[in-house]
Parts: C-alpha cells; structure tokens; sequence
C-alpha cells in the first residue's frame, strides 16, 4: 500500500488549500494580514508551506474566510497531520530546515531531476563516500553530526525502493567523476556504484564530459521534483552554502527546466555515459 503523505506534502497542500479560500473569498494577503495584525510575510510563508500554523491562528483564519464547519474540520484535521513528526525529524539537530524540507518533498517525488556539478547526488552515494564528502563540510570536533548527516543520506536512498519509485534522472559534470572525494579508492567505488544504479529502469545517468564546454547551468547544481497531484507544482530546489532555495514561480520553472533539456541534449548519452564511467573507473580514461 502507499505510505501516508508526509508532513512536508499536507503542509503544501494546507497552504495550497488556504490560499485557495483566500483566492475564493476575493482577498489580498496584505488585507487578511491586517485584519488578524499578522505581517504578511506570516500569511505567505503558511500559505507557501514555508512554515507550519497553529490549531489557533488556523481557527482565526478560517473564521475569517467564513467556511463552513465541514470544511473547517477537514482543514484542521489536515494540519493536525502536517504537525506530526517524520523520521528524518529525529537528526533535526544535525539538519538545516531547508535540509528538512526538502527531503519531505523527496520523499513525495514521483519524478527526480537532478544536475550536479560538484558530487555525486546524495541518492546514489555510497556510504564512504557520503561521509568523506560531509566531513568536508564539519570540523573535526563534529564528527556525531556527520555520523547522523550520512545516516539520513543513506535513509533517504530508500525512496528508490517505495512502490512505486520516483523516476530519478541525473546528469553529471564529469567534474564529479574526476573529484578525488576521499581518495581513489573509495571515488572508484563511488563510480562502480553508479553503473550499478544505472541498470534500474527507473535511474538514468548522463554525464556532460568537459569537451561540451559552457552550458546554461554554469551557475550550479539544482534538482527539480515533480509531484502527482495535479494541484502539486513542481519544485526546483537548489542548496547553498548557508542553506537551500525552493522556487515554484512557473517562470523560474521553465528556466530550469529549460536548463534541464539543454544540459541532456549535450550531455553523453546514457549508454555513452556508462562506457565513459565504467573508463574513468579502470583509470582508462
């Protein structure tokens, strides 16, 4: 049977829902803001599922929108769900929220596509190579946080597992087969894992050989996450060094999605792409 949603999923949902009735009662969140002396960045974030609202605040805005009792108690039932707590929720000490967020939406993906530029995606990490490349990132004196870090990022991989699975189609640099993460050993590892991977149906690799030159992407790895409901929107989710973006305006979507197809048309094709890392692996090429 299907897992429950996740919390993340109710909580975009709820805020679909209740920008929905905003839209329906013919209101501005600059005037529903006013009336319940909230900012109106508190109504945006909700309604964007930035943030979680309370069982209180959501009574005061729902009162406000005038809905009917049946409705109400359908949407407080809805955000009662999103407030409880998914497994990932357990390391929240060691987890950025952005972090967090983002792997709720992962965990809802029916389609994954990724380019990464630097390493390998986190869903097709081996796990010494996982905690190579999270150590880069602590000091030393942190190592409990990398240990709970790589054991999300192992955890995460059983997404690709679920009934059914996402479709996940990445593109590499080839920047990330030639990245000495953790020293040769544990990289050619790394890259027999990936042809491993590749031979699932649902997996698809290409890599984008630096003979292809400057492409859209320059400014960095991103991944956009698809979703099945027909009111769920895509995501493009992209991470920083203090921490990751969501976009779904549709005009940022189309520009990566754009990127997407770009990158894809230049990159090695996927059997092209398992000869060449299967090479990079025996030190061939």
């Amino acid at each position: 049977m299907p897992a429950k949603p996740s919390p993340t999923m109710l909580r975009r949902q709820l805020g679909a829902e209740l920008r929905r009735i905003r839209d329906r009662a013919q209101r501005t969140v600059a005037d529903v803001a006013g009336q319940l002396d909230w900012s109106e960045s508190k109504l945006s974030r909700i309604e964007t599922a930035n943030t979680g609202i309370r069982a209180a605040d959501l009574d005061r805005l729902l009162r406000l929108y005038g809905v009917d009792d049946a409705e109400h108690s359908r949407l407080r039932a809805m955000a009662a769900q999103s407030r409880q707590r998914a497994w990932w929720e357990a390391y929240g000490g060691a987890l950025a929220d952005a972090y967090e967020t983002f792997i709720g939406f992962e965990t809802e993906a029916t389609s994954i596509r990724a380019y990464e530029a630097q390493v390998v995606p986190g869903l097709l990490q081996t796990a010494e190579y996982a905690s190579a490349v999270t150590r880069a990132s602590f000091p030393p004196d942190q190592l409990d946080v990398v240990e709970q870090r790589v054991a999300v990022r192992m955890a995460r991989q059983a997404v690709l597992t679920r009934q059914p699975p996402p479709r996940l189609w990445t593109i590499l640099d080839e920047a990330v087969l030639r990245r000495q993460v953790g020293g040769p050993d544990v990289l050619r590892r790394q890259l027999l894992r990936l042809n491993e991977a590749s031979e699932r149906k649902v997996v698809t690799i290409q890599v984008l050989p630096f003979a292809a030159g400057a492409h859209p992407a320059l400014a960095g790895s991103f991944m956009v996450l698809e979703f099945s409901g027909a009111a769920e929107r895509p995501l493009v989710y992209s991470e920083g060094a203090t921490g990751g973006v969501f976009r779904n305006r549709p005009e940022d979507l189309r520009s990566y999605e754009s990127s997407f197809e770009a990158l894809g048309a230049a990159a090695l094709t996927p059997m092209e792409s398992i000869e060449f890392i299967g090479a990079v692996a025996r030190g061939e090429r």
